[in-house]
């Protein structure tokens, strides 16, 4: 009796996904994109983002690609945190901001991180007047490196040729954000 009870529960079930995907009344696609690419924090990018005027879309790609929105990261060159900050880079931005600073623990702060990151980010995108390709290029690789690119004619300074980046990670790192930018914009739309 037990056994038919759960063959028949396992039928209606099995129906009833069916008739939902049927009728568009799941939409799994959407499903599992929103869980690969969340947007934990929301309330700090979107502040942020506002207060520094960035396309909080590209933050949530930033975060996505450093940390994949894991707060406790550092990366091998000991950038921490969500938007894999260096200390120095930190440092100044907060100093700039007149915000209390302490090296190394404070980048674990989900909010300062995403603060300091934002704006780090908006001044890479005034650096390179808004064009976004060469600010993530210098948010991955520098600044120097990538002024010593466009001197010797790797990159334009437009960043119409940015899949010319030398260092291969950089170049990988540019692309999987621009990836990630288009899916999270989708996703975002067709949440409001």
């Amino acid at each position: 009796m037990q056994k038919k009870i759960i063959k028949v529960t396992l039928i209606i079930s099995v129906i009833v996904f069916i008739l939902w995907l049927i009728f568009g009344k799941l939409n799994i696609q959407e499903s599992i994109l929103k869980r690969m690419y969340p947007t934990t924090y929301s309330e700090y990018v979107y502040r942020y983002a506002e207060e520094y005027d960035v396309d909080p879309v590209m933050i949530f790609a930033i975060i996505k690609a450093e940390s994949n929105f894991n707060p406790n990261v550092v990366s091998s060159s000991k950038a921490i945190g969500l938007m894999q900050l260096m200390d120095n880079t930190a440092e100044e931005i907060a100093d700039k901001l007149e915000i209390d600073f302490m090296k190394g623990a404070s980048l674990y702060n989900p909010e300062l991180n995403i603060q300091l990151g934002t704006k780090y980010f908006s001044n890479l995108m005034k650096e390179y007047g808004n064009n976004y390709l060469l600010a993530l290029t210098a948010y991955n690789a520098g600044i120097g490196n990538v002024q010593k690119w466009i001197e010797q004619g790797a990159i334009k300074n437009d960043g119409s040729d940015i899949e010319n980046i030398p260092f291969k990670e950089t170049n990988n790192y540019v692309r999987k954000i621009v990836r990630d930018y288009n899916i999270y914009k989708k996703i975002l739309e067709t949440s409001t």
